[in-house]
């Protein structure tokens, strides 16, 4: 093992891996400026990796034409933005945003609809090398991960930092994208380091500094706190994670709940949360065979919903989201259909669940006569970067918080205490035969 690491002052070189002794502003090796260094670099194991503009990335590594073009990954003109490179969004445009405000922010894009199996067979060959690094990877999305290597170092012979920066080297030479790399001691920080300098980052958040670090930053660097919780804390005079570091954890969870503890230990850096993987588990579903077969919507749009809540009860008892819905049918005579619509995010709401379910159980609705009904998720991650507020639809904010509201009422008096319109009084004409649940 190199002397260097037991120097703490010691760093090293991101393109070439050699390490620095010396507080120089380039590499002595090969002259690169991008020096990695920090007084815990060796120390911390926690990473966080997020693959740079991911969709509009690999467009262009398999379009050399567009590298110097502005990229928009989205629908027509009527669609909306799915991502974009750093070219467009350096012009304004945003995740989410209408199509015809970024083409006015950005009209010399080039609009290039998604195409996620080809997203997801490179993200696939992404997890791949990351799971070479360490079993403990803990997928968040199609391109992003966390990883704990501690126990690593004498497997890769180079502390965890040194192996994650190899690994970005990989990623460019082997699939031809870039990332960047979060490290910390805890997956919070990692997480808010993996956006410090995209893109090809790698930012290092150590324990010692990390109070002073969170402590001018917005309150939105916290995990959770979106647009409207945001507004909440600012009509309260709360605008900086400061500001919560100097309020006790009573005041805070008597004025916000849970959350309110999430504030308090999440503004000082305690995060207690470890990777995990998701092995077991492929997808969590649930399906219903009927008593009698059934064609019209009126017969299958409850049972819909009910089997969607099933899932979405599942998944929030496990701290899971899913971000592929799968509907399933089985006609009379016994021929399957499947059909699915990959997320832009991870969900675990029963109104997301069922609303996805059902713009794919409308085209089904031809006269067949099915026996059975299922839904389900797949592609599942941890459900704390689940369901993010939806810039599209204003409406589906107010139903998430309704949706909560009632799982609160759930928990205390039990999950029959409450019904939607869709399922209130019409559960005769489906009995259970398979309950789902987690199957691979």
């Amino acid at each position: 093992m190199d002397l260097s690491l037991n120097n703490p002052e010691a760093g090293f070189c991101r393109d070439c891996l050699h390490y620095q002794e010396r507080h120089a502003r380039r590499c002595e090796s090969c002259g690169s400026p991008r020096i990695a260094r920090h007084s815990e670099l060796y120390a911390l194991t926690v990473a966080h990796i997020d693959c740079d503009a991911f969709y509009a990335t690999v467009e262009k590594r398999d379009n050399p034409e567009l590298a110097d073009k502005p990229v928009i990954i989205g629908g027509g003109k009527r669609g909306v933005v799915s991502t974009a490179c750093y070219l467009a969004r350096i012009r304004g445009v945003k995740s989410a945003m209408p199509m015809f405000k970024a083409l006015k922010a950005c009209p010399d894009a080039v609009v290039i609809k998604p195409d996620m199996e080809k997203y997801s067979r490179v993200g696939r060959e992404v997890r791949t090398l990351m799971e070479e690094l360490t079993p403990l990877v803990q997928p968040v999305s199609i391109d992003e991960a966390f990883l704990e290597l501690a126990g690593t170092q004498a497997l890769h012979r180079n502390p965890p930092a040194r192996t994650l920066a190899r690994f970005a080297h990989r990623l460019e030479n082997e699939i031809g994208i870039t990332a960047s790399v979060g490290l910390s001691y805890c997956k919070f920080l990692a997480k808010v380091a993996s956006d410090l300098d995209k893109p090809r980052g790698f930012s290092v958040i150590g324990r010692a500094e990390a109070v002073d670090f969170l402590r001018n930053r917005p309150v939105t660097t916290i995990w959770g706190v979106g647009k409207a919780f945001e507004a909440v804390l600012k009509k309260d005079g709360i605008t900086t994670i400061g500001q919560l570091q100097q309020m006790d954890e009573g005041t805070l969870m008597k004025r916000y709940g849970a959350i309110g503890q999430r504030l308090y230990h999440l503004s000082r850096g305690e995060d207690s949360r470890q990777v995990h993987t998701r092995d077991s588990a492929k997808s969590v579903s649930a399906e219903t065979t009927f008593n009698s077969d059934h064609a019209d919507a009126e017969s299958l749009v409850p049972v819909l919903r009910s089997l969607s809540e099933k899932v979405s009860y599942r998944l929030k008892k496990s701290g899971i989201a899913g971000q592929t819905v799968v509907l399933k049918l089985k006609s009379a005579n016994f021929r399957i259909r499947t059909r699915n619509r990959r997320l832009d995010d991870p969900t675990c709401l029963a109104d997301r669940i069922f609303r996805t379910g059902l713009a794919l159980l409308k085209p089904e609705l031809d006269g067949t006569k099915y026996r059975l009904l299922g839904i389900g998720v797949s592609d599942l991650s941890d459900a704390d970067f689940a369901d993010p507020p939806d810039l599209v639809d204003a409406d589906a904010a107010r139903r998430a918080i309704a949706e909560r509201a009632v799982d609160r009422i759930k928990s205390r008096f039990g999950r029959q205490a409450v019904e939607t319109g869709y399922t209130f009084g019409r559960h005769s004409s489906a009995r259970p035969q398979r309950d789902g649940g987690e199957t691979e």
